[in-house]
């Protein structure tokens, strides 16, 4: 007890957290009476931390193999718990797979195995078929948002996965949904349920509506967006064609944002994700890819450009803001006499907005590139004294830090930044030559 006690002081150090909150606290409790445990929580709620933590207190850095497998019905929430899992601190090593990610590479990774993977159904199921790792020695499966894995039909890649578990201990289940039914393949059976779904724990969102004088509602997105500011903002859509639209209305009014679709390459996603975390933009048009699994703290306004279509869909958009008890507010754009649908039983606030409007101001940050990454053992120290050092940057000039496989991505000073390429365009970064530029 007193190792489980210390290992999870040292994770809230590491993650600047004061305590555990209700749902992560209940989690570690079930943890010690089951080996099954189904958490029901809304998102934004810590439940990436309320299974982590649990998963930690099991891992054993005297057993080769991988030890935990995590499932993700998304490459973004793939790449989310894996993050999370690396600011806990654990030391650990953590491998991620997923669609769109070079093989080889994932691959090549097993060589030495990690003790948690994590990864997508698709993806994870293939690397079982060309035996890139030992599933026997698996002890530990956590099924994330589970429902939309069900959903999106990954129900004969989850199978065949667990299938080919034979020695699991303990399972974790974890929903944004109330309402679903366990599949029997997931050996989950007479589980400890956590239910955090209850009206108390909902995320407090104030609902507000704008509307369009005439039928075409790009006018008056383009006014609450510069009425907001540089607050926050995610855009939904309902097509990949309404994203494209307004991201073209957007670039020749000169404000900085971004896009992010399923037409979109792996690479271009992550940047975009990557972008609006560490503020080099403050607004991400977006289709419902984004109303799940996506890991971004303090957005303070949710934009339904087009209505969603089911109940379902509209609180897990409205969820990705109020996050972790904050406060956030959802807003509805509205065209000449478009009624609301059955399900929004809440009267919006109706808002007018001014007909002067002033574009945003650019966000602080600009994300730079620097061509060196993991593979090449540069750590967030590195890139901070070589920033500091070498282009005449200070602290307060350097803000979140992303460091991939193969690139890293610092946010730095917008208005520093020309100064800043141009003192380090012929340094070495740990004496290697690398591409240091601003990322598209």
């Amino acid at each position: 007890m007193k190792q489980k006690e210390d290992i999870t002081a040292k994770v809230l150090e590491n993650l600047k957290f004061g305590s555990l909150n209700e749902i992560q606290s209940a989690m570690i409790s079930s943890d010690l009476k089951a080996n099954n445990i189904v958490l029901l929580a809304p998102t934004g709620s810590g439940k990436t931390v309320a299974f982590l933590l649990p998963l930690l207190h099991h891992l054993n850095n005297k057993t080769s193999g991988v030890q935990a497998l995590i499932l993700a019905p998304s490459r973004e929430l793939a790449l989310q718990i894996e993050q999370v899992f690396r600011l806990m601190g654990s030391g650990f090593k953590v491998n991620c797979c997923y669609g769109g990610h070079p093989f080889k590479t994932e691959r090549n990774n097993f060589s030495e195995p990690p003790v948690v993977l994590i990864g997508t159904p698709g993806r994870i199921a293939a690397h079982l078929r060309r035996g890139s790792f030992n599933p026997e020695s698996v002890h530990l499966l956590v099924l994330d948002e589970f429902d939309k894995s069900l959903e999106m039909g990954f129900s004969e890649d989850m199978s065949y996965i667990i299938s080919q578990l034979p020695k699991i201990k303990k399972r974790i289940l974890t929903s944004a949904t109330q309402a679903i039914e366990i599949p029997e393949f997931s050996g989950v059976k007479d589980p400890v349920t956590l239910n955090f779904l209850s009206e108390e724990n909902r995320p407090n969102i104030v609902l507000k509506a704008v509307r369009a004088k005439e039928k075409d509602k790009l006018d008056v997105l383009i006014r609450l967006v510069c009425t907001l500011g540089n607050e926050p903002t995610l855009v939904f859509c309902n097509h990949r064609e309404a994203v494209d639209r307004i991201h073209e209305l957007l670039s020749d009014e000169g404000v900085v944002h971004d896009t992010f679709h399923g037409g979109l390459e792996q690479d271009e996603r992550e940047r975009a994700l990557l972008k609006f975390r560490n503020g080099s933009h403050q607004i991400l048009i977006t289709t419902d890819l984004a109303s799940r699994g996506l890991d971004i703290p303090e957005i303070k306004n949710i934009i339904h450009y087009q209505g969603a279509n089911s109940e379902e869909a509209f609180i897990h958009r409205n969820g990705r803001t109020a996050r972790m008890n904050a406060e956030g507010t959802a807003w509805l754009v509205l065209a000449d006499k478009e009624q609301l649908p059955a399900f929004i039983n809440t009267s919006p606030q109706l808002i007018e907005l001014p007909e002067l409007i002033r574009l945003p101001d650019p966000p602080q940050w600009i994300t730079l590139y620097i061509g060196a990454g993991k593979k090449d053992k540069i750590s967030k120290t590195d890139i901070v004294g070589f920033l500091i050092q070498k282009g005449n940057l200070q602290k307060e000039d350097i803000g979140l830090i992303t460091i991939l496989d193969n690139a890293s991505f610092v946010a730095i000073s917008r208005i520093k930044a020309r100064q800043a390429i141009t003192a380090v365009r012929d340094e070495k970064v740990k004496n290697k030559k690398v591409r240091i530029a601003i990322s598209n």
